[in-house]
């Protein structure tokens, strides 16, 4: 936040870039010592201006905040390092400084949401993070984006209105708005009708911020018309953060101190949770432009998400807190192999991809790494989040039989939707149009293969995500009946 207004006023080309670059970079080191740190002690609490809780505002990282705060700083830095050259294609010069500015706000609002320990500063970095991303977002010279912009400003303003209003009932009724001096008071309060009607606003509003079924129509055209980097970005952190506000809400505030809410949310949840599993995959495979295909995906494993939250249990909240990383590895790589198909192709609808793996051979390859992944095949990380899921709702009876069942169909829409574009890359015929285009420049295509190899990694050596994953659902459990 400190480094955004000075690159602002940065006019030297490519310095912008580099600044933003390096300070992500920094970000992502921090996060990496702070992961470090989590596994010996478990969380890390920082008070702001040394005013104790809930007087002052306090820092607090977690498990959970770790496993986020990897996610976030780790896209924005391999975005960054990867991109440059399709950044430089989309971003005007002369806009550059303000672009990159704004980006290192949407990394502060993120990364501060994962690390604040207050419901208010929540609202703030929200604020934060959300308005930079409409910047970042229109930035690119396709006008179609500015409806899909302006989509994604109304949805998401209202979302952050429900929630504040949500959290303002909570503070009349408790008097604080530090998150665990809240779950200490909440206990007290005697009138819990205020409470409910909080756990409803605040739902449904980090919902609409998280694109959950059926409050995701800002998310496809936003995703499709956005520059290819800013999608590599979004797509792998922005909904995992609202979500895990959403899961720190609920369990740690609502769920233990009100009676029978973990049935609610289970009722409210899980068929909200089928429903983006199986319409958005039935929708993927229709489409016929790359990138809203990967979008309308991106619905479907939201759903895998709360499917495994809205099991109320520690085998399924692990699995649905694992598939938020896995899935940041999978969607991250997809659109880092689209943003390579874009430096040659001005249009990325499928047709336009005939016979595209000939020509592009490493980038292909990469997408079709990362499609592994995003259908569960083993030896990839999205297979670890996956299995993980389907133990969990064994667990659950008759009931679990049919929830394993609509994760199989489900994959096996992932497998049609992905092999359409396969099919098209490596066996059609390219049109002569086409039959010039060459590989993506060499560090788009590091960039890329190296998040392609860090989905294979995951998946032989699952440790550090599965562990600060079971970590984070215990933590979120341990209070509950």
């Amino acid at each position: 936040m400190l480094i955004a207004p000075l690159v602002v006023l940065m006019r030297v080309p490519g310095l912008p870039w580099a600044v933003a670059t390096a300070t992500s970079l920094m970000t992502f080191a921090i996060a990496i010592s702070l992961t470090s740190t989590i596994l010996d002690s478990y969380s890390v609490t920082y008070e702001m201006g040394s005013w104790p809780a809930p007087y002052g505002i306090e820092l607090h990282v977690t498990s959970f905040s770790a496993l986020l705060l990897l996610i976030v700083s780790g896209a924005s830095t391999l975005a960054l390092i990867a991109g440059k050259q399709s950044l430089d294609t989309d971003i005007e010069h002369d806009r550059q400084p303000l672009f990159y500015a704004a980006w290192l706000m949407v990394l502060t609002g993120l990364s501060g949401i994962v690390v604040t320990g207050d419901a208010f500063n929540i609202f703030v970095f929200m604020e934060i993070a959300s308005l930079a991303s409409y910047v970042v977002i229109s930035a690119g010279s396709d006008r179609r984006v500015l409806p899909a912009v302006f989509k994604y400003l109304i949805m998401g303003t209202i979302g952050a209105t429900f929630y504040l209003i949500g959290v303002g009932l909570v503070y009349m009724m408790t008097g604080t708005l530090n998150l665990a001096d809240m779950e200490a008071r909440i206990h007290e309060v005697g009138e819990l009708r205020p409470i409910l009607v909080a756990a409803g606003f605040i739902t449904i509003g980090l919902a609409l911020k998280a694109a959950v079924f059926p409050l995701h129509a800002w998310l496809p055209p936003t995703y499709t018309y956005a520059p290819h980097i800013v999608t590599v970005f979004l797509a792998a952190c922005s909904t995992k953060v609202a979500l895990f506000v959403l899961l720190r809400f609920d369990f740690l505030v609502f769920q233990q101190n009100l009676s029978g809410h973990e049935v609610q949310f289970t009722v409210f949840l899980m068929p909200l949770a089928v429903l983006a599993i199986m319409v958005a995959s039935v929708v993927a495979v229709y489409k016929q432009n790359l990138k809203e295909l990967l979008a309308y995906s991106s619905v479907a494993q939201v759903g895998y998400i709360l499917l495994g939250a809205s099991l109320v249990s520690v085998p399924g909240l692990t699995a649905g807190i694992l598939h938020m990383f896995n899935h940041a590895l999978a969607k991250g790589t997809l659109f880092l192999a689209v943003a390579c198909l874009g430096m040659r192709f001005t249009q990325l609808g499928l047709v336009n991809l005939s016979g595209v793996a000939k020509q592009m051979p490493w980038s292909m390859a990469a997408f079709v790494l990362a499609g592994l992944s995003l259908i569960g095949v083993p030896g990839t990380a999205g297979f670890i989040s996956k299995w993980m899921l389907i133990s969990a709702s064994l667990q659950e009876g008759a009931l679990g039989v049919a929830l394993v069942a609509i994760i199989l169909v489900s994959s096996l829409l992932a497998v049609v939707y992905i092999w359409r574009v396969i099919e098209l890359a490596y066996f059609g015929e390219p049109p002569e149009s086409t039959k010039s285009v060459r590989e993506a420049p060499i560090w788009m295509l590091v960039g890329t293969w190296v998040a392609a190899l860090m989905n294979i990694y995951f998946g032989i050596i699952p440790a550090l995500p599965v562990a600060l994953a079971g970590e984070a659902s215990s933590s979120l459990l341990q209070h509950l009946p």
